[in-house]
């Protein structure tokens, strides 16, 4: 192959490799494909310059020649440190790019001296490229990247490669075996390239994942904050996370290395990159002073609250931030996902906190009302009961006096019947035995006096002892059997009535099952609400304060059953519906 025919194919991956390089900046907007893409160009370009000199032989083409090849090499020095730091244009960077300019016009029309022109460009190029392969080799040590690791060992070797130029033109093997070592070189750093956005994208999809993951299963706003600040620490090179309130201009909180940010402002390089974040609405990343908390790398991604940013998440570490190879409209979508996830949070938490007050209000309210019940027995007891006593003595002593016996007959019924009543009140009030002998007993009293009444034929199933349960727990059960009772004797038109009381682990169960018409549609239980008939509604409310639940089913006896569960003071299950 003759050396324009190398030269040419050489060119031709060169354009190619740019072409690809301006084709990755288009999709990520990243500033060290851009690099890439304008240093590929360039080489292309001074193999085009190559074949003008060799062909004419005048020192214009060589001085473009020299010019292109420093400039190459910063181009790449450039992409690579873009790509490990974040690269910021400074006037020392102006001037490295202006001596291959200067050096190349004084070594070639000053001095006229091809040698003292190719050697220090030689020397510039191998140089450039050895600390490029060497920023890729620290980035690789780090991170375990593939593509990092490949890039490190291209650039070195092709560093290496740069320095054999003058001994392979000396002795006339450059063509072909030089320029085929250039496109070895080219096609892997293309490679390298190809593989490290292959990288980028699996450490920002794996940053989406942890975060977008735990953020949605978090209920809490403690808990989201928590799994925002803990799962990114997993990341490769992340070693540090904050939460910043835009509002406040405070760190709500922090872990890892940023712990200690918590509640304070934050360190003014970390800030600057943050406020760049808040004002533009898009995540930013940048390297920093190792003063600023010891880390080298900032990335801030902004949390909306609806179309404003109201937070910041912060990450900082030793590696590239984990977003750098996502679209900016991926991570303005994760920003409003955990904003989201973050006023959802919020809200629950509220509401827990509302609901939490209600069911203490609630319990409060029942205990005054339970209160209410045994002061009103007891003066009905006390005070109504003497009187009708006191009657039943003045009734007694009319039995004697002739005449008044039939009349005092009808009395002493009456009395009889008010003391019955006044007895069946006070203990539908109050029951002693709940009282005094606890819940089963109190029960049993109940149905028995049910199967005395003689409306429908009444047993109770339960062990002859439970375990013990508190006085708030055995009234609402008490309570729940009772108006269930209520229920049945009024609406079921049923003449069975079995009453289940038992104990599952740490779970009290109460079943109220009758053979009647059948548990109540949802409009019927509407329609009996609407018409005062709240007892259902009640129960279920005094049993919710106390963390239990209710719920009506079709029962074995064909009729309707009333299902009662309480933790026994430990723990509460729900009941299938």
């Amino acid at each position: 192959m003759t050396e324009f025919a190398a030269a040419l194919l050489l060119g031709l991956i060169a354009l190619g490799g740019a072409g690809y390089c301006a084709w990755l900046y288009s999709r990520f907007r990243k500033p060290y494909y851009a690099w890439w893409s304008v240093s590929w160009l360039l080489y292309a370009v001074r193999v085009g310059v190559i074949i003008g000199f060799l062909r004419t032989q005048q020192s214009g083409w060589l001085f473009w020649h020299q010019v292109l090849t420093g400039w190459t090499a910063l181009g790449f020095l450039a992409a690579g440190l873009s790509f490990a730091r974040g690269l910021r244009w400074t006037s020392s960077l102006a001037l490295l790019a202006l001596f291959p300019v200067v050096w190349s016009y004084v070594a070639i029309f000053v001095l006229d001296s091809f040698m003292s022109a190719v050697v220090p460009a030689i020397a510039f190029l191998s140089a450039a490229t050895l600390v490029t392969g060497v920023s890729f080799g620290r980035h690789a040590t780090r991170t375990g990247s593939p593509g990092a690791w490949t890039l490190a060992g291209a650039f070195t070797l092709w560093a290496v490669h740069h320095l054999d130029y003058p001994l392979l033109r000396a002795r006339g093997a450059w063509v072909p075996w030089g320029y085929y070592l250039d496109i070895l070189f080219i096609l892997a750093v293309v490679a390298g390239i190809g593989l490290l956005v292959i990288d980028d994208l699996r450490r920002g999809l794996e940053a989406l994942a942890l975060l977008s993951a735990d953020v949605q299963a978090s209920a809490r706003g403690d808990d989201v904050a928590a799994a925002l600040l803990q799962r990114p620490l997993r990341l490769r090179g992340v070693s540090g996370t904050a939460l910043y309130d835009v509002a406040g201009a405070t760190v709500l909180d922090g872990a890892g290395k940023s712990q200690a940010w918590r509640g304070a402002a934050l360190p003014p390089p970390v800030n600057a990159v943050v406020a760049q974040a808040v004002s533009g609405g898009r995540s930013v990343s940048a390297s920093i002073p190792r003063t600023a908390g010891g880390e080298r790398f900032v990335a801030a991604l902004p949390i909306y609250h609806d179309t404003t940013v109201s937070h910041v998440l912060v990450l900082t570490g030793d590696v590239r931030d984990p977003f750098s190879a996502l679209d900016e409209e991926f991570l303005r979508a994760l920003g409003r996902q955990v904003g989201s996830a973050l006023q959802q949070a919020e809200l629950t938490q509220q509401l827990e906190e509302r609901t939490g007050e209600l069911a203490r209000l609630s319990s409060r309210l029942v205990e005054q009302h339970e209160d209410e019940r045994k002061r009103l027995a007891r003066e009905l007891h006390d005070e109504t009961g003497q009187l009708f006593s006191a009657m039943r003595m003045e009734v007694g002593a009319l039995h004697g006096v002739d005449g008044a016996a039939c009349v005092a007959g009808r009395m002493d019924a009456l009395v009889t019947a008010g003391l019955t009543s006044l007895r069946r009140v006070t203990a539908a009030l109050r029951p002693s035995l709940l009282d005094d002998l606890g819940l089963l007993s109190a029960v049993r009293s109940l149905v028995a006096q049910v199967s005395r009444e003689g409306k429908v034929q009444a047993v109770l199933d339960a062990p002859e002892l439970l375990a013990p349960v508190p006085r708030d727990r055995e009234l609402a059960l008490f309570r729940a059997a009772q108006e269930g009772i209520t229920n049945v004797l009024r609406h079921a038109h049923a003449s069975q009535l079995r009453i289940t009381i038992s104990m599952d682990g740490d779970e009290v169960r109460l079943f109220v099952d009758d053979d009647g018409v059948g548990p109540p549609t949802r409009a019927q239980l509407t329609e009996q609400e609407r018409g005062g008939h709240v007892g259902l509604v009640g129960m279920r409310e005094r049993l919710a304060a106390l963390g239990g639940r209710v719920s009506l089913e079709r029962s074995p006896l064909g009729g309707t059953r009333v299902a009662v569960v309480l933790g026994a003071g430990v723990h509460v299950a729900a009941v299938p519906t």
